[in-house]
């Protein structure tokens, strides 16, 4: 660079500086036809455009007389300076002429790596480079001896094939890493390995115990059919359906046969015991039918009402009052309600055409008694306050319903409100009901929505005292 961009201690005579750069000059020379004196480097970059005349006074140049001035550089190399790095720390302070000599020992200078890895810093940081960070630096493995540079050892920690690891498997051995795979192959504890029997994968040292409750493993079997081994899941499988020797129950088990014998023995067994186990099925088809109408019974015990309310909706009213006009005297019942929980069984019946003094004019309603699971806890005769509803189905946001309405209270005289029989049921003529020949008449039933969407609804409720509910 033309001239010294240096630090003076004092500004240099105007003498001593280039004109062209300003800075002290640096191998100056003197044009001798004007006395000019300027930087060497300087002047030929000026001379460079083709304009051959002093930049000074303007008059022509001859390189011919262009000549060194070594009294004026002299001059120049003797001005005392600070070194150019003096902002960044360093204290040296001397003469131009020693700045090289300095700047080749000055920590603050900026050199290349001498390994040649292409950075450039200033000389204090060259040792922790060449010592940690050059990729060109030469480095030796402390477990194999091979010597590296820095780059390629990065690449080589961790890899080392000498280098003293840990097993991968938490197993606690320790050994060169090139020995590891060998170890995790077929000497590690902690290697997992697969069952030989079911294929999951399990710890080495816990395979063992597992063998000895695999579901896969091969067992005996304990008849010593002549099959040789069975898993032990499939074993219960293989007793129950395929070993041989196995005993079995007569197929006939449920119907009491208590015959057991080989697999093998079981058809002869079938083939001379079936008139007895005809006999024993027909008892068991017997028994069912019993178990059978018991639970029907109860379930139609369960079905029945005990609150002693009962709401009875009879549907296809105009049909089935036609069939009672064809049919005479014909009599529908409801299903059977209890008057309260272990109370008396009741049930309500209608002659939607009448019966007796009603009969062709009105709609007759009774009710009659039924034996009931609980007769044997209750009071004789049936006693209590009965009413008969029916409803009327207008709109209530209409106009207010108007039900028909009769109540009695049982003749304890009455032969059918005694006890009844247990061989009862609701058809036996024995047990006609007590009501109302003429409850409604055919022409009321119509004045009002006594009959809506083809289908009456009929209340019965029973009124019973608190000391019979307690």
């Amino acid at each position: 660079m033309p001239g010294f961009a240096c630090k003076f201690l004092e500004k240099p005579k105007r003498r001593l500086l280039c004109p062209l750069c300003a800075k002290a000059m640096r191998e100056p020379v003197r044009v001798s036809t004007c006395g000019h004196r300027f930087c060497d480097t300087c002047l030929q970059e000026f001379l460079s455009e083709g304009v051959f005349k002093c930049p000074e006074d303007q008059l022509p140049l001859d390189y011919a007389k262009i000549y060194p001035d070594p009294e004026l550089e002299a001059q120049v190399l003797s001005l005392t300076i600070r070194c150019i790095h003096s902002e960044e720390g360093c204290r040296w302070i001397g003469t131009i002429r020693h700045l090289q000599a300095h700047l080749g020992s000055c920590s603050f200078n900026v050199v290349s790596c001498p390994n040649r890895c292409g950075s450039k810093l200033s000389r204090r940081d060259l040792p922790p480079h060449l010592q940690h960070d050059c990729p060109q630096r030469h480095l030796k493995c402390e477990f194999c001896g091979a010597d590296f540079t820095g780059e390629a050892f990065e690449t080589h920690q961790g890899a080392c094939p000498q280098e003293s690891v840990y097993c991968e498997n938490k197993c606690g051995a320790r050994m060169m890493r090139r020995l590891l795979p060998q170890h995790t192959l077929t000497e590690c504890p902690k290697r997992t390995q697969p069952c030989s029997h079911c294929a999951k994968e399990f710890l080495f040292d816990t395979i063992q115990s597992h063998e000895l409750q695999c579901p896969r493993y091969p067992v005996p079997c304990p008849n010593q059919c002549g099959v040789p081994s069975v898993a032990r899941e499939d074993l219960g499988g293989h007793l129950k359906e395929n070993c041989t020797t196995a005993l079995a129950l007569c197929p006939f088990k449920e119907a009491g046969c208590k015959h057991r014998c080989p697999k093998l023995s079981m058809g002869r067994h079938l083939d001379e015991s079936t008139k007895l186990h005809l006999g024993l099925v027909c008892g068991l088809v017997s028994r069912q039918r019993q178990e059978l109408a018991e639970l029907r019974r109860e379930v139609e015990e369960l079905a029945v009402g005990s609150q002693g309310v009962l709401i009875w909706k009879i549907s296809d009213y105009a049909r089935k009052l036609q069939e009672a006009k064809a049919r005479g005297n014909y009599e529908s019942f409801s299903p059977p309600f209890y008057t309260h929980r272990y109370g008396y069984k009741l049930q309500a019946s209608a002659f939607l055409n009448g019966n007796g003094s009603g009969e062709g004019t009105h709609l007759s309603l009774y009710i009659r008694v039924l034996p009931g699971q609980y007769d044997n806890l209750l009071e004789w005769p049936f006693a209590h306050r009965v009413t008969f509803s029916l409803l009327d189905q207008s709109d209530p946001s209409l106009s207010k319903p108007q039900h028909i309405t009769e109540t009695f209270l049982p003749d304890p005289n009455w032969k059918n409100f005694q006890k009844p029989g247990s061989g009862h049921t609701s058809l036996d003529e024995s047990l006609l009901g007590f009501g109302y020949p003429k409850f409604i008449s055919h022409e009321d039933i119509r004045k009002r929505n006594y009959v809506r969407d083809n289908a009456v609804f009929i209340k019965a409720s029973v009124e019973i005292p608190q000391k019979i509910l307690a």
